[in-house]
């Protein structure tokens, strides 16, 4: 049995440094830290994340959900005037592992009130900046990186465009879905990897099919979420938001989330309603965005495997 850690102690020192930095990073910007439990009653209602379960013990009266992200309890407190805030914290997800995944791993989580999601794009590179050093930094548009990179514009490009391009490209055998299947195998397997030579790139105003819990506004005609990815070195790093504050609208969404499991075969999943509580109080507008911890110290630390940064990788706990 291998009892010893996956990380040396040149790398705890370096993980135990970055953490340092990041909450020095805030404390200057007067933004308070927050804890918020791990476990929650209500799990997340994304068909592409799946939570850990937690279904027995004395003080459980039903299974419990490890969260995959803090981010229904953070906005509970913004509900309740907290202000600006930060969080440094494990989440879960089953069934992600591999070089750039852990299924326990550490998640830095912030909101800004009254910030829009441009705003928070620039604070975003300031802390990348701050802990990596000074990097080029580049904002792009999702369906302006399709037509710089693909010569598609996946805003009006039909599905059986986007089937026939990503069938030219990659080998799917008898692989079929609807236009976001064909949209995020194109951007993973075609367009991430040719933004290595980029340094950080914020890619923003996704559609609003992949809009998640961001605001959906229309542009030129279209309908588009306002989040966006960051991508350091070819390396998906965060996901942000101009964050949804309407309860009616986020009940809809959990309840589409939910249809689409059933349709596909997942177990359906409890609805938040403390979260669409805390809307319906009324949370102020803000922007949100969460960072893979862990990716920000392989980068620093030029680390090709999410192991060498962990203490106990899964195959070790």
């Amino acid at each position: 049995m291998n009892w010893q850690p996956s990380a040396d102690l040149p790398m705890l020192r370096a993980r135990a440094a970055l953490l340092d930095s990041v909450r020095e990073f805030f404390a200057a910007r007067h933004v308070l830290e927050v804890e918020t439990p791990l476990l929650c009653s209500a799990g997340v209602t994304d068909p592409a994340i799946e939570p850990l379960i937690v279904e027995r013990g004395s003080s459980l009266h039903s299974p419990h959900y490890l969260q995959t992200s803090p981010e229904y309890a953070m906005k509970r407190l913004l509900a309740a005037d907290s202000g600006p805030i930060y969080q440094l914290t494990k989440a879960f997800r089953d069934g992600e592992a591999g070089v750039r995944h852990n299924p326990e791993f550490t998640l830095l989580e912030w909101y800004r009130p009254d910030h829009d999601y441009h705003q928070l794009m620039r604070e975003v590179a300031e802390l990348v900046c701050s802990c990596l050093g000074e990097k080029p930094v580049q904002y792009i548009t999702y369906r302006d990186l399709f037509l710089a990179e693909l010569g598609l514009d996946p805003l009006t490009a039909s599905l059986a465009d986007l089937r026939l391009r990503a069938q030219q490209e990659l080998d799917l055998g008898s692989l079929d879905g609807d236009k976001d299947l064909w949209l995020d195998l194109l951007m993973s397997h075609l367009i991430e990897p040719r933004l290595a030579a980029r340094g950080l790139c914020f890619v923003y105003d996704y559609p609003a099919s992949q809009a998640a819990l961001s605001n959906i506004v229309e542009k030129d005609g279209q309908l588009l979420g306002q989040r966006f990815e960051l991508y350091v070195d070819g390396l998906e790093l965060a996901n942000g938001y101009s964050e949804l504050t309407d309860p009616a609208e986020q009940r809809r969404r959990f309840q589409a989330d939910n249809t689409r499991r059933r349709d596909t075969g997942l177990d359906e999943k409890p609805v938040d309603d403390r979260l669409l509580a805390a809307l319906e109080a009324g949370m102020p507008q803000c922007s949100g965005v969460a960072l893979g911890f862990d990716r920000l110290l392989m980068l620093l630390t030029g680390s090709e495997d999410i192991r060498q940064v962990l203490a106990f990788d899964w195959a070790r706990i």
